[in-house]
């Protein structure tokens, strides 16, 4: 009984550290709820912990605040300062026309270095010009496009219409609209990458542990980039938290990649390419279907959408040398710059005071045609010289499987279902979208 008071009492200024730490957040967060709390040592790191998935809205409206650029000063841990911003200018400047000064660096790389340096998430200039002009061959060439006038249909009429129809014939059945669309746009990259379809969306929603797992690390690799560099190294050496997760989705992900080698390899005998390299090949075509899933109907509906939910929420820049940003803000190799592309989406200075309503009809001209605005204020699809050159093909397919859907369907939303962003660096729901689906014609 005595050893254990003593024991008792040698943990009370611990405990007593841990209550007053746990009480000045709570009262930080019920005075300063629009305030990012940004500590001299651990930075953000409070605010990934108690705010993860409202950080998106939180630095949206400090942007508004802010005119559309604020600065974060760098923690002792951190070790550099973020730049954050929704300005279309200071965008077009870092994307465009001041290009070559602007890198992802190795920071960046560092974080998502299980996707390999190469990948579509870290490549810079040289290397990304390279695999920018192999792409570019493939998807512009003739056959191709072939594949992709049959592979569209197919994936529709046999893959989404079943599922669609076994929905309607049910009573009240409800399903994640997200991860039907997560299915199909798997099974439509695994059509034009392997050459199969793995048939993720059919009745009975087989388990897909790869797009689970791929979500489970753009996660994991979006939170690396909230917290300092020792944290989330101590979380992978502790194999604990996210950097577990992310471990274990690395696992899966190299383990699908390494099976449709063998079988590829298998089937056109090839003994001399890299595994390695052809595993990364592998994973960036899904990692670039894994962004588009989004279907709208018309071109106008597709561009209010993406831009309020844009496939990825944020984009990171690092100078390479000193500058300054057309909001006047100066920069160096030790700036951290992240555009919001999700807040751009809901600045009234950028879109006008109805930016947050889902309003096609602003993408329509006088006459009729469809309105273009320029790339870096529309950037979901990023700006020259770096445009998605999948554009047209993530178009193809939005188009698609909505003209299906709304012709046939209706499609309702759950009521008192949350909808919310998920922190990530690939846009999603937090609790997907619950929904009941019904024949729109008897």
């Amino acid at each position: 009984m005595i050893a254990t008071l003593i024991e008792s009492s040698a943990n009370l200024p611990c405990m007593l550290l841990a209550t007053a730490i746990s009480s000045f957040f709570l009262h930080y967060y019920t005075k300063h709820k629009g305030v990012l709390l940004n500590l001299p040592v651990v930075g953000l790191l409070p605010e990934v912990f108690f705010n993860f998935h409202g950080l998106q809205d939180k630095v949206t409206k400090l942007l508004e605040e802010k005119k559309c650029t604020f600065f974060l000063k760098g923690a002792f841990l951190a070790q550099s300062d973020i730049l954050i911003t929704s300005d279309p200018a200071n965008v077009h400047h870092i994307m465009s026309s001041n290009f070559s000064n602007y890198a992802k660096g190795s920071n960046y790389r560092k974080r998502f270095d299980i996707f390999g340096d190469d990948s579509i998430f870290n490549a810079d200039f040289q290397v990304w010009q390279h695999n920018r002009k192999i792409a570019r061959g493939f998807l512009s060439h003739h056959q191709f496009h072939q594949l992709l006038n049959t592979i569209v249909p197919d994936a529709i009429e046999n893959g989404l219409i079943p599922v669609l129809d076994h929905l309607v014939s049910g009573q009240n059945l409800v399903v994640d609209l997200q991860d039907l669309f997560k299915r199909f746009t798997f099974d439509f990259a695994s059509l034009i990458v392997l050459g199969s379809n793995p048939k993720s969306l059919s009745v009975g929603f087989p388990e897909n542990i790869f797009t689970k797992a791929l979500d489970d690390a753009c996660e994991a690799t979006c939170a690396r980039h909230l917290v300092p560099d020792s944290f989330w190294r101590l979380q992978r050496w502790l194999v604990v938290g996210k950097e577990r997760k992310l471990s274990e989705s690395w696992k899966t992900i190299d383990r699908f990649c390494a099976d449709h080698i063998a079988i590829k390899r298998k089937k056109l005998e090839l003994s001399n390419e890299d595994d390695q390299e052809e595993g990364f090949d592998i994973l960036n075509c899904y990692l670039t279907g894994h962004e588009i899933t989004g279907p709208t109907p018309t071109d106008k509906i597709i561009r209010d959408n993406i831009t309020l939910f844009p496939p990825v929420p944020s984009q990171l820049r690092v100078p390479i040398q000193p500058d300054t940003l057309p909001s006047g803000h100066h920069v160096d190799e030790n700036t951290n710059i992240m555009i919001s592309l999700y807040a751009m989406a809901r600045m009234v200075s950028v879109w006008g005071e109805d930016c947050c309503e889902f309003k096609p009809e602003r993408w329509i001209t006088e006459d009729g045609k469809i309105k273009h605005e320029p790339a870096h204020k529309f950037f979901s699809f990023n700006a020259w010289p770096r445009i998605c050159i999948g554009k047209d093909i993530a178009l193809t397919m939005m188009k698609g499987v909505v003209a299906t859907m709304m012709r046939n369907y209706s499609v309702q939303v759950v009521e008192s279902h949350p909808v919310l962003p998920n922190l990530s660096s690939v846009f999603s729901m937090k609790h997907g979208l619950m929904v009941t689906v019904n024949k729109r014609w008897d």
